[in-house]
């Protein structure tokens, strides 16, 4: 096995030793020291601040144009704040009745942005939340002229740590990628406003990917079999699959490229620190022809049903190798070249579900030196930004010893590790803070973009607090970094805020002046609605990653006969647990009974009652989008939960041969699908046809806009491949409760199950699963392909259809 000579004893190796010895004395002021040095550094990038005013100014009128000579900002330095990164809140001295009210200091305008959400939420009662879940609520904030005042010395607000991260890897397949520039300008808004800034910057990389790998005799036709279509990109680009919902055209690719520019562009103005991509050793199968020498290997199988090599098995070439220092340079330089120096800070996961060939802790240390060397050519300045998910999802591997190798493999402060689900299963107390390593208390709550309410308020009010006052602690930054975004606001708006936050917040104050805020108005109701909220559903504390495995949108594929007994049966009967890709299968219980289980965390008669509450609030907030939003998610929840209970008496049924039972529980499954869907077609943001249609607006041509919508309709239902009788492997891994996709697609699979059910009991025959299972996949491929047109604007009253559906199941 080939090495790379180790870099200099006195760079690498002892940092590392020095490291260790000052681990037990003073680690938290050396991470601090360190850092500091890297923040000063990425604070020269940055915009003057006239530019930064200015982008806050454009912030303010695209929020609240009717305000924009009310606010005064300014930008000043640390010293001002204590050395560290601030806002502040004063009152403007100039008694003016048409000019401004109150001033907002800041380091950036990313602090400007966020002292004037701090303002608008603490003195105003006003709520900001991405549009698809309600919007903002702005009609408690006065007119201009009437601004409430802050007290005479005004308010500071620091940041505990210096960074604010924001995505994941594969946020920009499950959420941004039909997104035009109007679109991104409002979620680099939203993130401004939130505190976010080191975002993630990974939109329009293929394009880059391409013009580094023509110099190296790759062929962009090369190129077709080696990026994946553009809801696939994300795992392409991980080197999990390659050319699936393929080819990338040169339309889209340019595309892509200007919307990235347009993308750092805002995010500089800001102030922010935009993360780049950077190599992993992910590279085109035509590069082992061009370079027959170089290391590389073809990867095992990841999650296809029969590992057709049209998509199954990429190719990595080792960082051992001298090629891949040379590829990974070019890359930095290129991006260096398009986009200027507007960053030092870069990711990569090359171990990313991709184990090291040995355990051997120098060929680790080895190969963690080869992939900063291939940055730090590039950008000499260049600090490793590393998701700390493999310490979780191969942990097996990644023992104290290898983690070390890895972690103090360059020199110390040029890696900073995403401590990726630190809300339910936190690597940094496990681990001495991560071996000395600087990291990222990280909030990954969503997988695969799942429509569902669910989170753990008390770890997110705690859990960065504890992190960062802990013993030693090189805790440098808190994120988010969940799978996909746009539900769950009171999770969001609250972890946003411990950015700025040093002590632990009192959930359930702060959650009768969130509801308050994002109504407008103080219900009692509504209030004590949330308190139970609080106490069920966002109070999952059961180490349990949640995926929606609801039995509407994660329909069981298995056999349920009492008496086959057969492998194969066994073998059904684990698809469930089996079908959850590799990464997240430790994460999840198996089964314990002999009946498939939706993940339930709670009671669900207390939140009946919550939603009960919700109603009787009607008459003071029917007007009110975010209200709406709400109630519809809520009642969506409580009657999905309905609906699992309703399907486990369905399969009671057959196996007790009740064919009577069976269709009468199957029959109102069904009912639960269409009567849910017409809920969710009552607001516009819980439509399929929104996702569709923003698809085919970014194509040019029919060809593309055919493309596009099959790769959206594909990801939001089986995801991957198929064979005749065997559904993706990942199928409904992104399932969405969306209006048209639960009438259309979920209604039809179930209804097709159920007959094919009914049907063996009646004729006195096995359940015949494989032809249930041709069947619907033969429908499946056909919808993915299809190009019916669904509604983009909501129809009906929601809160009327809640109440009647409320009525007809629990009144």
């Amino acid at each position: 096995m080939s090495h790379l000579p180790s870099l200099p004893l006195s760079i690498s190796k002892l940092t590392a030793i020095l490291m260790l010895l000052l681990l037990p004395v003073a680690l938290s002021s050396l991470t601090n020291e360190v850092i500091d040095v890297v923040v000063n550094r990425l604070d020269s990038k940055r915009s003057s601040p006239l530019v930064q005013e200015s982008a806050a100014k454009g912030v303010l009128q695209r929020l609240l144009p009717s305000h924009l000579h009310s606010f005064e900002f300014k930008i000043v330095s640390k010293d001002v704040c204590g050395g560290r990164s601030c806002f502040l809140i004063n009152n403007y001295n100039q008694l003016s009745h048409s000019g401004p009210e109150i001033i907002i200091k800041g380091t950036t305008a990313v602090e400007l942005a966020s002292g004037l959400h701090w303002y608008i939420k603490y003195w105003c009662g006003g709520h900001i939340s991405w549009d698809k879940t309600g919007g903002i609520q702005i009609n408690t904030i006065p007119n201009p002229g009437s601004l409430p005042l802050v007290k005479d010395d005004g308010v500071m607000i620091q940041r505990p740590v210096p960074w604010n991260y924001y995505q994941n890897v594969v946020t920009s397949s499950y959420s941004y990628v039909w997104w035009n520039w109007e679109r991104w300008e409002k979620e680099i808004d939203w993130m401004a406003l939130q505190g976010i800034n080191l975002p993630l910057a990974f939109t329009g990389q293929e394009a880059i990917w391409q013009k580094v790998f023509l110099n190296f005799n790759v062929s962009s036709e090369d190129l077709n079999d080696f990026f994946g279509g553009p809801a696939f990109l994300a795992w392409a680009r991980m080197g999990n699959l390659h050319a699936w919902g393929g080819p990338l055209s040169q339309n889209w690719l340019d595309q892509q490229l200007s919307l990235q520019k347009q993308i750092l562009s805002r995010m500089l103005e800001l102030g922010m620190t935009p993360v780049l991509p950077s190599f992993s050793g992910n590279v085109p199968a035509a590069l082992k022809k061009v370079f027959p020498s170089a290391n590389i290997t073809r990867l095992g199988d990841w999650n296809t049903v029969n590992k057709d090599p049209r998509w199954c098995c990429t190719y990595l070439l080792d960082p051992s190798d001298p090629l891949f220092v040379e590829i990974g340079e070019a890359f930095i330089r290129q991006q260096i070249k398009e986009y200027g120096d507007v960053t030092d800070i870069y990711n990569c996961d090359t171990f990313n579900e991709n184990i090291p060939p040995t355990n051997d802790s120098e060929y680790i240390s080895s190969l963690g030196e080869a992939v900063y060397k291939a940055m730090s050519k590039g950008d000499e300045d260049a600090v490793w930004l590393m998701q700390g998910w493999l310490f979780v999802s191969d942990s097996s591997f990644w023992k104290p010893p290898q983690m070390k190798a890895l972690l103090h493999s360059v020199p110390f402060g040029k890696m900073i590790v995403l401590d990726l689900f630190a809300d339910v299963k936190p690597i940094w107390g496990k681990s001495s803070q991560f071996y000395g390593t600087p990291y990222v208390w990280c909030m990954l709550h969503n997988f695969g973009g799942n429509i569902e309410m669910y989170g753990i308020l008390d770890a997110i009010s705690s859990g960065p607090i504890d992190a960062g006052v802990s013993e030693n602690s090189t805790m440098v930054g808190v994120g988010l970094c969940m799978e996909g975004i746009e539900h769950n606001p009171v999770v969001y708006e609250l972890m946003s805020e411990m950015a700025f936050r040093s002590e632990k917040v009192q959930v359930l104050e702060w959650l009768k002046t969130y509801s308050r805020r994002r109504y407008g108005k103080a219900v009692n109701q509504v209030e004590a609605a949330w308190e139970i909220l609080y106490h069920t559903i966002y109070n999952c504390t059961d180490g349990i990653a949640d995926h929606n495995t609801d039995f509407i949108v994660k329909f069981p594929d298995w056999d349920p006969s009492l008496n086959s007994g057969s492998d194969r049966m066994k073998e059904d009967k684990m698809h469930i647990f089996l079908s959850i890709p590799r990464k997240e299968r430790f994460l999840f219980q198996q089964p314990s009974s002999k009946l498939p289980q939706a993940h339930i965390w709670y009671s669900t008669q207390e939140v009946v009652n919550a939603l009960q509450l919700f109603l009787h609030a009607g008459n003071d907030l029917n007007g009110s989008l975010t209200y709406r939003y709400d109630v519809v998610d809520l009642t969506r929840q409580v009657l999905s939960k309905l609906a699992n209970q309703v399907y486990i008496d369905a399969i009671i049924a057959f196996q007790k041969k009740d064919a009577d039972a069976l269709k009468l529980q199957s029959q109102k499954f069904l009912q639960l699908i269409d009567d849910i869907d017409v809920l969710l077609a009552s607001d516009d943001n819980f439509l399929l046809g929104t996702w569709l249609k923003s698809a085919k607006e970014l194509g040019v041509n029919p060809i593309e806009m055919r493309q596009y919508e099959w790769n959206a309709r594909t990801q939001v239902t089986m995801w991957f491949d198929t064979t005749k009788t065997n559904q993706s492997q990942l199928h409904d891994y992104a399932n969405k409760f969306w209006s048209g996709l639960l009438k259309d697609y979920y209604l039809p699979r179930a209804s097709t199950y159920f007959d094919h059910l009914l049907k063996s009991l009646k004729e006195n025959e096995n359940f015949k699963i494989v032809e249930w299972r041709e069947e619907w996949i033969a429908f499946s491929n056909r919808w993915q392909a299809s190009t019916e047109l669904y509604p983009v604007t909501a129809r009906g009253d929601a809160l009327a259809i809640s109440k009647a559906l409320y009525k007809r199941y629990f009144g």
